[in-house]
């Protein structure tokens, strides 16, 4: 190991020594990172490991899961019930709280993870990843379902794993956005960018269009814009990214700008959103706005959200501040029946028919 480089067990005593006098919570966080050390071995191995493919059962979303979403699971829950921190979990692989088992002690933290996001990706060789929040429970009795319905403002840390041509570990404790990459010689995971910080504007964004007869028309107002580049009235051209790997989107905004979109549609109107609340937008949400961007659901920050369930849906639009303060402008002004009507780019350079910004 080379002299000076910050590992995760180091950088978490510095950020965490005034709030966790016990190392509970450091030691939690250690916990999922060695879960996610063997997650990145499957995921690596695929294939030959017999990691790939389905298996014949559907999890509490009515989704069917693959091998690689039950070992995940299976990984975090082993890494992390052990050690003392935990009071219990919840995961989206499981309909109901998972207790910790009585012959081990019970820690004052709660943890909610989803332990393979993007699954869809991994017979495809494309990066997936790993999302978690962690919450306090300051009580000594077992916790219930209420005791997990807390705003994503009392989060005590969040994070991602994504697993690429290099497994990374992103983590806040409220103290800004840091990045580890694993390095597989030695097992320990090393600080390799601190203080994350997404741009404010960008010319990037990350949307499923398929969806595009479902949207809102704020959504599709922010997107015919972006769409109708230098032509149109942000003057100037936007790429479109989609991965359908909400941590490999999150993570590309992270490092150079940009926003991501799973915004409220018509496709299912009993379902509010695509993404779950507890375990994918709050601690995505957590991550975003520590390093300096911005997080909604169209009409208000995720993490003011209240929780009402524990698989509870939520549009989502995370990223760089500006676009998402925009995009949050024109839902206010669709719900105030201010909003202008589309007009096609095919008019936009006709100064008769040009909008304004």
């Amino acid at each position: 190991m080379q002299l000076g480089r910050t590992t995760l067990s180091k950088f978490l005593i510095e950020q965490l020594h005034e709030v966790d006098d016990n190392g509970q919570l450091a030691g939690l966080l250690v916990d999922v990172a060695a879960a996610v050390k063997s997650i990145a071995a499957m995921s690596a191995k695929g294939a030959l490991g017999g990691f790939h493919g389905n298996i014949e059962a559907v999890n509490i979303q009515g989704e069917v899961q693959k091998k690689l979403d039950v070992l995940s699971n299976d990984a975090l829950i082993d890494a992390c019930e052990w050690g003392g921190t935990l009071a219990g979990m919840i995961s989206e692989e499981n309909e109901e709280p998972i207790r910790i088992p009585p012959e081990f002690k019970r820690g004052r933290y709660l943890l909610n993870f989803d332990p393979l996001d993007g699954s869809s990706n991994i017979d495809i060789n494309v990066s997936v990843g790993t999302i978690f929040s962690v919450l306090a429970h300051d009580k000594d009795s077992e916790p219930t379902v209420e005791d997990f319905l807390q705003s994503g403002r009392r989060q005590m840390a969040a994070g991602y794993a994504i697993y690429g041509p290099a497994t990374m570990l992103v983590i806040t404790v409220g103290k800004g956005t840091h990045a580890f990459t694993l390095d597989r010689e030695i097992g320990n995971f090393i600080l390799t960018h601190e203080n994350l910080r997404i741009p404010p504007d960008c010319s990037e964004f990350a949307i499923n269009t398929s969806n595009e007869r479902f949207w809102e028309p704020p959504v599709s107002r922010y997107v015919e814009e972006c769409k109708a580049g230098k032509t149109g009235i942000r003057g100037r051209d936007f790429n479109m990214r989609w991965i359908a790997s909400m941590v490999a989107d999150v993570h590309r905004i992270l490092m150079r700008g940009g926003v991501f979109m799973y915004p409220r549609d018509t496709k299912d109107p009993k379902k509010p959103g695509r993404l779950r609340l507890l375990y994918e937008a709050n601690p995505v949400s957590f991550i975003i706005e520590q390093a300096g961007g911005a997080s909604s659901h169209g009409r208000g920050p995720i993490l003011d959200l209240p929780a009402e369930s524990l698989h509870q849906r939520v549009a989502v639009i995370f990223g760089s501040r500006n676009e998402v303060e925009r995009i949050e402008r024109y839902h206010a002004e669709f719900d105030a029946g201010e909003d202008r009507p589309f007009i096609s780019p095919l008019f936009s350079n006709r100064s008769l028919y040009r909008s304004e910004a």
